[in-house]
């Protein structure tokens, strides 16, 4: 099964095809390192070879091609959902320095966090308050030219590892972000997860912090970064889709039973057909999404939304037949498709809930 062939789709150019195929020779090369059980030090690893390699400059970037991010997500995610998880927080958390950082705070930031010296990390997420944005309860006061901020960030990925945190708080005149350096904030709360990668509760006590933009614009701008990353998260379940599909196909064409192989029973091969089918509306979706937002320069909230809704969701259930298909090897610890069951779950959480991206498609349809 050729894993490129949708990168000849109309939503990609020519430079598109080669990046993928270039970045997939790359990850074989390079991420034998990353399924060990040190996820600090892995992705501390990752980065600076991803930065060295010229890859994290798709993601930090001032003008992002949406497309190349995506296609690159897949690639990793496939191969390594660590490598995934690395490469797209530096977009994530650098994002925001990029859509309204002042010119000094984008030469003090960017550059390091492109080149793999810096880790970024996006905090936006609190206690009691996840996908209800509003119900932030961080609060950011004026010190003389400054900022200082208190309050609590949850659920932060890189937390703990990060050498800065881009915070959303509340102002005076609302929702604001900061820059805030990992010198400030206590992230010695480390946070376990199926799946481990690094991440912390975040405790600011009148940590100081750089305004990104004006005052009372965080939302939006908190918006304008997860509307570039939300339709590489679909990229990303479509790589782990992928990788879930290829276990499932090698083990029914080797697996004996019944004086055949599983792939000879017509239940297996409906199974088959049905997660490639998946896997392929999902891309489509998806690619559709990245071409919309680089191509026609226009809004893709909605698209975005369609696409991260479906393509994590069948990335599950792929996922899900791929342990059937593989028995009991399937929930064998070490196994690629008792990795993937683990790393594929977050997904359907994390920049916006299936629920939340159902409510945004519907509001975008009434209006």
């Amino acid at each position: 099964m050729d894993r490129f062939a949708h990168y000849a789709w109309p939503f990609f150019d020519p430079r598109h095809a080669a990046l993928a195929k270039e970045a997939d020779s790359f990850a074989r090369d390079n991420f034998s390192h990353a399924h060990g059980a040190d996820a600090d030090a892995i992705c501390r690893r990752l980065v600076q070879d991803l930065g060295c390699a010229g890859y994290l400059h798709h993601c930090v970037s001032e003008t992002p091609d949406v497309r190349s991010i995506a296609l690159l997500r897949e690639i990793f995610a496939y191969h390594a959902g660590l490598a995934d998880f690395a490469f797209v927080m530096q977009g994530l958390g650098s994002g925001t320095i990029g859509l309204a950082g002042s010119p000094d705070l984008k030469k003090k930031y960017l550059r390091k966090t492109a080149e793999g010296e810096a880790i970024a990390a996006f905090a936006l997420s609190e206690p009691e308050a996840g996908s209800d944005v509003q119900a932030l309860q961080t609060v950011a006061r004026r010190d003389g030219s400054g900022w200082l901020l208190d309050g609590t960030k949850t659920w932060i990925s890189n937390g703990g590892i990060a050498d800065f945190y881009v915070v959303f708080a509340r102002a005076e005149e609302g929702i604001s972000a900061f820059v805030v350096d990992a010198s400030e904030v206590d992230a010695s709360e480390r946070i376990e997860i199926v799946a481990p990668h690094p991440m912390a509760t975040v405790k600011l006590k009148g940590s100081r912090g750089e305004l990104l933009g004006e005052p009372g614009q965080g939302f939006k701008l908190a918006m304008r970064n997860l509307d570039v990353f939300r339709t590489t998260v679909a990229a990303a379940a479509l790589g782990f889709a992928r990788k879930g599909l290829d276990e499932s196909l090698e083990r029914a064409k080797s697996r004996r039973m019944f004086g055949q192989k599983l792939a000879d029973f017509q239940m297996t091969q409906a199974k088959l057909a049905d997660m490639a089918t998946g896997i392929d509306a999902g891309a489509l979706l998806a690619y559709r999404a990245a071409w919309v937002r680089d191509v026609r320069k226009e809004k893709n909230t909605k698209e975005a939304a369609m696409a991260k809704m479906f393509a994590t969701e069948t990335a599950q259930k792929v996922i899900d037949d791929a342990v059937q298909i593989c028995g009991g090897l399937g929930v064998m610890r070490g196994h690629p498709v008792e990795a993937l069951y683990r790393e594929v779950r977050a997904l359907r959480i994390y920049e916006g809930a299936t629920e939340v991206q159902k409510l945004i498609i519907a509001r975008e349809l009434l209006k």
